[in-house]
């Protein structure tokens, strides 16, 4: 992979780290250094993993949910992708908020007939200042911290993650895992000839901050409402 002036991904990062180690007056690395580092990169070992990651399917979800829900994440369980616009309209009508949705176009998404709640707006794409929910599909969900892992891609623009005030995520079921190192297996196993998205974003929970005598403010940096839909339907 290269740029637009022709150097390879490889050398932009050589020569950034060259950099880096030059600020620090530190010369190139030496052959056995190097070596490490590549084996290190190639065989990445797994820090501790809690007792309470190392669970079966049903307790898995079950502790999701539960954590998920300690942080003033709201969960909704769905039995298949076709609830998905019922529940997302519904949720909206419940918090009296406009029913238009900016969603985004990965595969799980995109299998999604909006058309069946035609009192919806859905609009692709980035999200805009206007945009009041997003809807984005979540890559993992860590049980053990009730923690959501979103890879940025163009068919899933960062933005939705933290632009408008209502953030809804679908979340398969068979993508919850125990803990945060099974979710960078999963992403390696995933990921070809080195290539990894360009941002992984960790959220657990809506935005806050108690910053200000310790007094809990909800939507201080990004989204105000996170709700989770989880969808029981195996992926295809």
């Amino acid at each position: 992979m290269s740029n637009s002036t022709g150097t390879s991904t490889r050398e932009c990062r050589d020569a950034m780290l060259g950099a880096i180690r030059a600020s620090l007056g530190r010369g190139a690395l030496g052959g056995e250094q190097a070596a490490e580092l590549d084996r290190r990169l190639a065989e990445p070992r797994p820090n501790v993993v809690p007792a309470r990651g190392r669970i079966g399917p049903a307790a898995m979800t079950n502790l999701f949910v539960a954590e998920a829900e300690r942080v003033n994440a709201t969960v909704e369980r769905l039995k298949t992708v076709e609830a998905v616009p019922c529940a997302v309209a519904g949720y909206l009508r419940g918090a009296n908020l406009p029913l238009t949705v900016r969603v985004g176009t990965d595969p799980v998404l995109s299998s999604v007939d909006w058309s069946a709640e035609p009192a919806l707006q859905v609009k692709t794409g980035k999200a805009e200042d206007a945009d009041t929910t997003s809807v984005a599909t979540a890559f993992a969900g860590i049980a053990e911290t009730g923690t959501l892992m979103l890879l940025s891609a163009p068919e899933s623009p960062t933005t939705l993650n933290f632009l408008p005030p209502v953030h809804m995520v679908l979340l398969p079921v068979a993508r919850i895992v125990g803990a945060y190192e099974d979710a960078w297996v999963k992403l390696r196993a995933m990921q070809t000839h080195g290539r990894m998205p360009r941002v992984v974003n960790w959220i657990t929970g809506p935005s806050r901050t108690a910053d200000i005598e310790q007094t809990l403010l909800l939507g201080a940096h990004g989204p105000r409402r996170l709700h989770i839909l989880i969808c029981d339907e195996p992926e295809g």
